[in-house]
């Protein structure tokens, strides 16, 4: 089940908070706690806060603060847009988001409005976030100005702007329809659109349309002179009070509001005594102009009454203000009770709930985006913090990753190697790693190394290894570093920035050695690409594996991935598909897959298949038009080391997706290789699917 929707528009004005309303009703009719999340806002003035969230949350009643029900201002989106700061402004948008996430059942996310600077770049923005919190969307737009076909377009051109990034489509509202026009929008929209998709339309209603005294009053900045508590009323239309009052009074409307100059008390006391007269309209409220204000006595009258409409002035003219009260967008908030029921009524009225409802209780995301992926892991690893030891302490890049894992807060460190080289190597970087928050141990000073000494040689006497020979593995240190964590006193180990993988994992292969059940040490890349997170195995360990040897990677990639939330189906790639290619080398894959589909019945596998018939739908369908993986992939097994290496290199430098890894399956202890041409964030990446490794998964 999803634990969240997004509301998407493609404009301004939409009525995008009848949907929200409606949907806050309906869900809170499902389960207990609901929390709502803008991911953007609109700019507001100190001391106010966004009409939306203060809507929703006071009527609903919410447990949530203003600042955690939102994460950036419309300016400061600008801004981090212009400085080419995307990822840091979704990091904080999905760190928001999960922070409501575990606080409530369910999390209504409303994307922006589409108003100020930036309109232009806001629906890329919306189907971004989307993607990335990894829930489906809602889709709204509004009639007004529209032919049908333009409507109906409209509404296809955001559906597969949203289904091409992967964001999966619950329903497309057309909102704001002319009445007699809801079954033709309807029908044209379920033309176009999947049936999977739900289509309704809500039709145009005047009360929502037109806006309150208290919303005039604001927009013109008036002073309300009487009836404050009646500011609520709705304006339905208005008339300006110009000619003599026997022949104003013919033009009174049902919630009309009057707008006459503030000297013509003619005017005003006609229109109040109108408004109490059974043979007149009730009027919404009065607007007087130019500044001017009654003259104490007509004030004095009016006071003296027991029943005032809103009368409030304003500074400019009769017709300047006749325009702009004509110009006046209005909005629901939250004292206005009466378009607050009427919007929930009238979604009720015209959507499917209980459909809407079914849909999102059996909506499943078909995987994780990048980012959401490193959230997890990031998340995952500060839940138990870890130990982990880095053998090549007095590196650069292992000394700058170390304080970002410090900050972090996600794992202990220790670093190995001489205390006084690392501490003048962290002074001259300037990176402000405070050396009270780490361990530094060289390994020939270290209490433990007799221990370890006599462990290793216990361990590898067999081997022909002696006390003098163990004594001189242990001063290097991958093998300090591989005891601390087969003896517990780390949880695991991160090596390679500078030494080879054979120097790395040798020690694992010796002493640690592979879990039970499990002959072959192999490993795999979580590559983090555009839109999802995929697995490549093996790309750095076994140069020519057998059948069974990449039989056994296979189940371990996935259960690898099942691990780290990722739904594997297995893609076992080749140079042919299906059963079109011969020759030793598709005869190994085709057995190898044969081999997992009878040891693992559990696991979705398909193989030989060629690489664009693992990841195109298109591809995949007209070559295996039967299988469970073609197209949609999720693990890749390479045949061998070459392929694998260069291909995700290839994927790595090309598409720029980060290539997290690799990491080592089947030790008994987590021991992980860099490559020694890592980054800062290569490591750091490293040490926390470490961490997480380190916890059992």
């Amino acid at each position: 089940m999803s634990k969240a929707v997004y509301i998407a528009t493609t404009e301004s004005n939409s009525g995008k908070s009848i949907v929200a309303l409606g949907m806050m009703q309906l869900l809170l009719g499902k389960t207990a706690k609901v929390g709502y999340f803008r991911p953007i806002i609109d700019d507001f003035e100190p001391g106010k806060i966004d009409n939306h969230i203060h809507t929703l949350t006071t009527y609903f009643k919410l447990d949530l603060k203003f600042k955690d029900a939102y994460a950036y201002t419309r300016s400061e989106v600008i801004r981090l847009k212009n400085e080419d700061h995307d990822d840091e402004m979704i990091g904080r948008i999905i760190e928001k988001y999960k922070a409501i996430e575990e606080r409530f059942d369910f999390v209504l996310v409303e994307g922006t409005s589409f108003s100020g600077e930036g309109t232009i770049i806001e629906f890329d923005i919306n189907v971004v976030i989307a993607k990335n919190l990894g829930i489906p969307a809602i889709i709204l737009a509004s009639g007004v100005g529209k032919t049908l076909e333009g409507l109906v377009g409209n509404l296809q051109i955001a559906y597969d702007s949203f289904k091409d990034k992967g964001v999966n489509i619950l329903a497309v509202i057309a909102n704001k329809v002319q009445t007699q026009n809801i079954a033709l929008v309807v029908a044209g929209l379920q033309k176009q659109l999947p049936k999977s998709v739900l289509v309704s339309a809500i039709p145009l209603n005047p009360t929502l349309a037109n806006p309150s005294v208290k919303e005039i009053n604001e927009q013109l900045q008036g002073k309300v002179l009487f009836g404050e508590a009646y500011l609520n009323n709705q304006v339905d239309g208005f008339s300006v009070g110009a000619m003599q009052l026997r022949n104003y009074l013919v033009h009174l409307k049902e919630n009309g509001l009057v707008i006459t100059p503030g000297d013509r008390a003619d005017i005003i006391l006609g229109a109040l005594q109108a408004n109490i007269s059974a043979n007149y309209p009730l009027l919404s409220g009065i607007v007087l102009t130019g500044g001017l204000i009654p003259e104490d006595t007509i004030i004095k009258l009016i006071e003296g009454l027991s029943d005032v409409v809103p009368i409030i002035s304003v500074q400019d003219g009769t017709y300047a203000i006749a325009n702009s009260i004509g110009a006046i967008k209005s909005e629901i908030y939250a004292e206005n009770l009466e378009k607050i029921k009427i919007s929930i009524s009238d979604f009720e009225k015209y959507v499917p709930t209980e459909l809407l409802a079914e849909r999102l209780i059996t909506f499943k995301a078909d995987g994780i985006t990048p980012r959401m992926f490193q959230y997890h892991l990031l998340k995952k690893a500060k839940e138990h913090k870890k130990h982990i030891v880095l053998p090549e302490g007095a590196d650069d890049r292992i000394l700058m990753a170390t304080k970002l894992l410090i900050d972090a807060n996600a794992v202990n460190i220790t670093l190995l190697g001489d205390k006084k080289q690392i501490a003048d190597k962290i002074a001259k970087l300037d990176i402000g790693l405070d050396l009270a928050r780490i361990t530094i141990v060289n390994p020939i000073e270290s209490p433990l190394f007799e221990e370890y000494v006599a462990t290793l040689h216990e361990l590898r006497k067999h081997k022909n290894v002696d006390i003098t020979m163990a004594k001189d593995l242990m001063e290097d240190v991958s093998y300090f570093g591989t005891m601390m964590v087969y003896k517990g006193h780390a949880d695991g180990m991160v090596s390679g920035a500078i030494h080879t993988t054979q120097h790395t994992i040798l020690p694992a292969l010796q002493f640690v050695k592979t879990k039970h059940g499990v002959s072959l040490v192999s490993s795999v890349f979580f590559m983090c690409l555009p839109d999802r997170v995929v697995i490549f195995g093996d790309c750095a360990i076994n140069p020519n594996p057998t059948a069974e040897q990449l039989a056994e990677i296979a189940i371990s990639s996935a259960d690898t991935s099942k691990a780290f939330g990722i739904e594997p189906k297995i893609a076992m790639l080749s140079y042919s598909s299906g059963a079109s290619g011969v020759g030793t080398d598709v005869d190994r894959v085709r057995l190898a897959t044969e081999i997992v589909k009878k040891n693992r019945p559990d696991l979705k596998i398909d193989g030989p298949i060629q690489y664009d018939a693992a990841v195109d739908i298109k591809v995949g369908q007209s070559k295996l038009p039967d299988s469970e993986v073609a197209g949609k992939a999720s693990v890749f097994i390479f045949p061998d080391l070459n392929t694998g290496n260069n291909t995700y290199k290839a994927v790595q430098r090309e598409t720029g997706a980060l290539a997290i890894g690799p990491m080592l399956q089947g030790l008994n202890k987590p021991i992980n290789d860099l490559s020694r041409g890592c980054t800062v964030d290569d490591i750091f990446n490293t040490v926390i699917i470490t961490a997480i490794q380190a916890e059992g998964l």
